[in-house]
């Protein structure tokens, strides 16, 4: 298992170890490093979120996940994402995961997911909504990131929605922090990926 947090190892040793030999790291240079060096592991947990790796390099968990996955083509891989996301889990299945649990998950789901690996078979927590799910955003975080998508300005989106500048700002900033999105263009790009907007 990969994760910086010793309590969330902790959680994660406790919940399996009465079926597994549990072998953790904080980093993921040293999970790369006993993947390739010791071997002979069924599955990895990985830590999705966005890191130094040890040497101040930023490693992404999908990319981690690809290198673990190169490394050795038959360990099966659970995600461990933030939040239940369907832009999260998608990325993690893309990147070779056999299954994605979020770190809201309770021990049952996470033994599902580690057995689900071992077994080559897809697991995704069922929290994650169904794709094209429009629960994730509010009817009027959808109007206004489809206007940005469609390239509109804040002001322009306003005067449409007959809202001020500053409402279409904090709509805007509550449907980056749903999304989980860095910036505007991040969120318009999820949305448009989960099929929350055309």
């Amino acid at each position: 298992m990969i994760d910086g947090h010793p309590l969330v190892r902790l959680g994660i040793r406790e919940t399996l170890e009465d079926g597994f030999v549990v072998h953790e790291t904080p980093t993921r240079d040293e999970a790369l490093d006993l993947v390739r060096d010791v071997g002979d592991f069924d599955v990895a947990i990985v830590d999705m979120r966005w890191r130094g790796n040890g040497d101040g390099d930023a490693v992404s968990g999908a990319e981690a996940i690809r290198m673990l996955h190169r490394s050795s083509a038959a360990l099966g891989i659970v995600a461990h994402g933030e939040l239940p996301e369907r832009h999260l889990a998608s990325a993690a299945l893309q990147a070779g995961a056999s299954a994605f649990v979020a770190r809201t998950a309770g021990p049952a789901e996470l033994r599902r997911a580690v057995d689900a690996a071992v077994a080559q078979e897809r697991f995704v927590d069922p929290a994650v909504p169904p794709k094209g799910s429009r629960g994730k955003l509010t009817r009027r975080q959808r109007q206004i990131l489809q206007l940005l998508a469609n390239g509109e300005s804040t002001t322009v989106a306003a005067r449409e929605l007959d809202l001020s500048e500053e409402t279409v700002k904090s709509h805007t900033k509550h449907a980056l922090a749903r999304l989980g999105a860095k910036n505007r263009t991040h969120a318009v790009a999820i949305a448009v990926r989960e099929c929350l907007i055309d």
